[in-house]
């Protein structure tokens, strides 16, 4: 495992963290809570150490079960957590989007409430949820500072999402230096993520990428093939078949990045990720342990080289031959897709 550093915080990241969204609810399949707490240990084992849940998460069970896995491991680790949904006085309807609420008050109850789960008396990193760019006003800043000068936090965070896109909110993040943002980001979707490496080179800022969703639901870790029957409470059934279908097309244009069994195609999509600097983390979907093995092994294999990064992104350019449609024909944001159709940004496919 290598480690890294979120912006000038001073908090370390391991470069492939866990996602705990799969520990506190059944989206990724049904384990028990034995079953969950074995699960994040296992990771820790495997030398994790970035562990990022959200108190939305099986309504407060994710950061429970964070809380409580690693009661005794508290000094090696480092925490995320998230706020910005209220689902105390609302109902979860199926996958459904909760109402959300960012305001200076809530960010401070919504935040204690989180540690009280997790039975911390801080984190080390506490990220937005999804807040649409309208929502993080001046107040909303001043009460994120306020917690960092109390000590209960160390770096602060944006998530977006929840779908892929969200570009204002990446450059908010950047331009009010944010010490994170984490997005959907991996080798086929590499829209907006790519453009907010090239704002954080552009700007000279101190911001990190933190990846979400590296194996492009579960084709670049070949979890999903052609013969997959995908359960009606699988996250991953939210994707269009087009997407799927085109993606295991994409895949066998780039089996040269196994590079003769020296990494699998998953840790090659990881691998992928980590070849810039600005992606300070990869948080992959972990449904096992096999496959905490897998992937916690990817910055211990071979790094791309600059020729098969180069060879990647002609591929993508060219959409990797294909012309038919992936059924993912417009990327969603928080202000209707303007912001990514005044740039011309266009999802993979289209």
């Amino acid at each position: 495992m290598e480690y890294a550093t979120l912006g000038n915080s001073g908090v370390e990241v391991s470069e492939v963290g866990f996602g705990a969204w799969v520990v506190g609810t059944d989206w990724w399949g049904d384990r028990t809570h034995d079953d969950a707490i074995d699960m994040v240990q296992h990771a820790l084992d495997q030398d994790v150490t970035f562990f990022d849940t959200g108190d939305v998460y099986g309504h407060g069970d994710s950061e429970e079960i964070i809380g409580e896995a690693l009661a005794e491991h508290r000094d090696e680790v480092t925490v995320s957590t998230k706020i910005g949904y209220d689902f105390y006085n609302n109902p979860q309807a199926g996958h459904g989007e909760l109402p959300k609420k960012v305001t200076p008050e809530w960010v401070h109850t919504a935040f204690d409430r989180s540690l009280d789960r997790l039975g911390m008396d801080h984190v080390e990193l506490l990220m937005l949820h999804n807040a649409n760019v309208d929502e993080v006003d001046e107040d909303v800043l001043e009460a994120l500072d306020e917690l960092r000068e109390e000590g209960k936090v160390d770096a602060i965070g944006w998530a977006l999402g929840p779908s892929i896109g969200w570009l204002a909110e990446g450059d908010a993040a950047v331009a009010n230096e944010f010490d994170a943002l984490q997005t959907v980001f991996n080798l086929f979707e590499q829209t907006p993520g790519q453009h907010f490496i090239d704002t954080i080179r552009e700007q000279n800022a101190d911001t990190s990428v933190l990846a979400r969703v590296p194996h492009s639901s579960g084709l670049l870790n070949e979890q999903v093939t052609p013969e997959t029957e995908l359960g009606k409470g699988d996250h991953r059934s939210h994707r269009p078949t087009e997407w799927y279908e085109t993606g295991w097309e994409k895949v066998e244009e780039i089996r040269f990045l196994e590079r003769d069994g020296a990494r699998t195609m998953g840790q090659a999509a990881i691998q992928w990720l980590l070849y810039n600097d600005e992606v300070a983390s990869v948080t992959p979907t972990f449904r096992t342990n096999a496959d905490i093995d897998e992937w916690a092994g990817a910055p211990d294999t071979p790094p791309l080289s600059d020729e098969e990064y180069d060879r990647v992104q002609e591929l993508y350019r060219d959409n990797f031959g294909i012309d038919r449609d992936d059924g993912m024909d417009a990327l969603r944001s928080s202000v209707g897709g303007a912001d990514l159709e005044d740039t011309g940004m266009k999802s993979a496919g289209d």
